[in-house]
């Protein structure tokens, strides 16, 4: 019998968390969105669901951004985008810079990446397909989080108590890493800026969906029992001490919420009329 080769079984579990859906900021002008997330990033509006003005839904790959309209929310921090060209990317934001003009938005190459900011702040991070990311070749792989300094090791030990994760914090302890799913992540970075709390929110997959649920409801951090299929909460604390370490509603899904594996619908934005090819509308991350 032939020698077992080595391999690192450990990189194929998967802990509790099984996937990071979507990010949700509220927007003011749904024409502003439709520019910047649609024509200027070349996402997808999902085609079946919040079709009208009060709402829209940008689909990434297998992730989303939720966009209601109302006062806009900033998230604090940067959400991590994966593009399949980072080229074309930068030639769609040129076309509407004119058109997003007098709004906060803005683009430039910045450490390796594509540093994107919308019209109304929130900041994107754009790279193109790497190991680092697996397979995926359009899709959300992370969030950051700018959080205040001594608070990394704490939000750690929290999620690995809720939610039965393996974090892993930097070597110097200035940021912990949360995996929420397959190739994707939380990150918590440690900063001297921390703006103030908007009710911005993430939603989130769980196998064990009962288990975090005792767990935040004996620590009365349980905000809202949304429905069977679902719960939300917001702060993160140091159990021990009782402080605060930071703020963020998260949008708790059970693997039976019907949502689950939805797929979502991503077109090709190199396709225009001029160079149009036959089979080519659809893209598949």
């Amino acid at each position: 019998m032939a020698p077992d080769p080595s391999y690192d079984r450990s990189v194929e579990d998967v802990d509790n968390i099984i996937a990071l859906e979507h990010v949700n900021v509220t927007i003011p002008d749904q024409r502003l969105a439709t520019l910047f997330y649609v024509v200027g990033m070349g996402f997808t509006r999902d085609p079946y669901l919040n079709v009208g003005d009060e709402n829209m839904w940008a689909n990434v790959g297998n992730q989303q951004f939720h966009l209601p309209t109302r006062a806009p929310q900033v998230l604090r921090g940067h959400v991590g985008i994966v593009v399949p060209d980072v080229g074309a990317l930068k030639e769609r934001l040129a076309g509407v810079r004119k058109k997003l003009a007098g709004t906060r938005f803005a683009f430039a190459e910045e450490d390796g990446c594509v540093a994107v900011t919308c019209p109304w702040g929130n900041q994107l991070r754009c790279h193109a397909p790497a190991p680092r990311f697996g397979d995926m070749t359009l899709g959300m792989p992370y969030v950051e989080f700018a959080v205040k300094r001594g608070t990394a090791p704490g939000i750690a030990r929290f999620y690995e108590q809720a939610f039965g994760v393996k974090g892993a914090l930097a070597a110097d302890e200035s940021s912990a890493t949360i995996p929420v799913g397959r190739d994707q992540t939380l990150v918590f970075r440690e900063s001297d800026k921390q703006p103030p709390y908007d009710g911005h929110h993430i939603a989130i997959y769980v196998a064990d969906f009962s288990g975090p649920h005792r767990f935040l409801k004996q620590h009365d951090l349980i905000t809202e029992e949304s429905d069977q299929h679902q719960y939300r909460f917001r702060d993160i604390f140091d159990l021990d001490s009782g402080v605060k370490l930071f703020e963020i509603e998260h949008e708790v899904r059970s693997l039976k919420h019907p949502m689950w594996g939805r797929p979502f619908v991503n077109r090709n934005p190199a396709q225009t009329q001029r160079n149009y090819l036959r089979g080519r509308d659809a893209f598949y991350p």
